[in-house]
């Protein structure tokens, strides 16, 4: 018998945002590219900056499968620096998602938004970090990301 999979609440990260640029159809869907500019984390055993710089990666389906590739940088309260590559999906009924890319506010919980995030750090207080498993439900606003981190145990 294996273990059981558990999950435990970690932090939530709060990813600022700016407006998209599009590449355009790039023949598998639609290439989106989201500027990360800074933000927060908050949580029980981490808490910091996330740094102005880093994107959201899409490829926007046709069926409006949204596959996104998230990789940026959060800077906790006693210095040490968190590389965060993200990648999750994000589906929902066709005209909810459409009101999201028009920044007009959706309620979450009628969107399947799921990420596995990775951590990456030398610093030796967050090397658990990278010793686990991650996933995450988030939240798209029309200024900000939110992803509620929850550790596989």
């Amino acid at each position: 018998m294996t273990p059981e999979i558990k999950t435990e609440y970690a932090f939530t990260i709060t990813a600022k945002i700016a407006d998209v640029t599009s590449a355009g159809d790039i023949g598998s869907g639609v290439r989106r590219i989201i500027p990360i500019v800074g933000g927060e984390v908050r949580g029980e055993k981490v808490n910091g900056k996330v740094l102005g710089f880093g994107a959201d990666f899409q490829i926007i389906r046709p069926n409006e499968l949204i596959e996104l590739e998230a990789r940026y940088a959060f800077e906790t309260d006693d210095g040490a620096v968190v590389y965060v590559e993200n990648r999750g999906i994000r589906f929902g009924p066709v005209d909810l998602l459409e009101k999201l890319k028009r920044g007009e506010p959706v309620d979450p919980k009628l969107i399947y938004f799921r990420t596995v995030p990775r951590f990456e750090t030398g610093a030796e207080k967050y090397r658990w970090l990278m010793q686990h498993i991650f996933i995450a439900s988030a939240a798209r606003h029309a200024d900000r990301v939110v992803i509620d981190v929850h550790q596989v145990l």
